[in-house]
């Protein structure tokens, strides 16, 4: 029994120091990573000067053409992260605060987003090889219900989230093969002929007051950034389509545009604009805004 014992106690040391020591690794390979998504390019950027940044969902990603505000003159840049949520949305923005970017606009996705306020999973990895060496990421996790676990047991996080940041995105880095996510100033069109889904039910989405779009009211109240929050196109086979309605009864400045394009030639899917819809989407924010 006390052989055993024994050499329990030199397996578990054995995987604490094994698990230190991968955790040291990754957190090396992967925060040394500066252009495969854009978590990590704002981590790694500073003093940033943009007219207009967009951020929110892939309804931000896909749907506003940067090219085109940078034919105005004005310079841009699409933040927008397929999958994000406003918790997100909301640390991204503190980051580029605390790295000094120059903002004069931000335009916001907030339609789907503002009924939760949980995390999305995928977008949240990207900021786990960071938390131990960026205060402003640790406080904004720090009421998750996982973050003991995450933030105190080593190598934890790699193993919970290990589909973004496994052993194959450190193998990625580490070979420095390269994404399109910064591509086209970071809007990413979509061109595939072919349909994705054209129905759609939002009816059982609830409006709630967003502690997270609250959040990014007062950073930009704060630091004098002109905040122009919308609401992006969904095709008409829809239903519940009047929870856009209900968005703009609880938040009165958020601009409904949900029915700016309707014609479903200009949708891959019923919630993503194609690149003909984005182009028609995104002339019509300039003219509002821009003009």
């Amino acid at each position: 029994m006390k052989r055993f014992f024994k050499q329990f106690l030199w397996f578990l040391l054995v995987l604490l120091l094994g698990s230190v020591l991968l955790d040291v690794i990754y957190t090396t390979i992967l925060s040394s990573s500066s252009t495969r998504n854009k978590v990590e390019h704002i981590i790694h950027s500073k003093n940033k000067k943009f007219d207009v940044v967009i951020m929110g969902t892939s309804r931000a990603n896909n749907h506003f053409v940067t090219s085109l505000f940078e034919k105005k003159g004005l310079k841009a840049f699409n933040f927008g992260i397929s999958g994000s949520h406003l918790l997100e949305t909301s640390l991204l923005l503190k980051l580029m605060v605390a790295n000094q970017y120059d903002i004069k606009n931000i335009i916001l996705e907030a339609d789907l987003s503002i009924c939760n306020e949980k995390r999305d999973e995928g977008t949240t990895a990207r900021f786990m090889p960071y938390i131990h060496q960026n205060a402003i990421i640790k406080e904004h996790y720090k009421d998750e219900a996982d973050f003991n676990s995450i933030y105190y047991l080593p190598f934890y996080r790699y193993v919970k989230f290990t589909a973004k940041i496994g052993f194959r995105e450190v193998a990625d880095v580490t070979s420095k093969k390269t994404t399109n996510t910064l591509h086209n100033k970071g809007y990413y069109p979509l061109i595939s002929n072919k349909k994705g889904n054209m129905k759609n039910d939002i009816s059982s989405l609830k409006v709630i007051r967003n502690k997270y779009y609250e959040e990014i009211k007062q950073i930009c109240k704060e630091h004098k950034i002109n905040l122009i929050v919308v609401m992006t196109p969904m095709c008409e086979n829809t239903k519940g389509l009047n929870y856009f309605d209900k968005v703009q009864q609880q938040y009165p400045e958020i601009h409904n545009f949900e029915n700016v394009v309707t014609d479903d030639a200009y949708f891959a899917s019923c919630g993503h604009l194609n690149n003909e819809g984005a182009i028609i989407y995104t002339n019509h924010i300039l003219k509002t805004f821009f003009n």
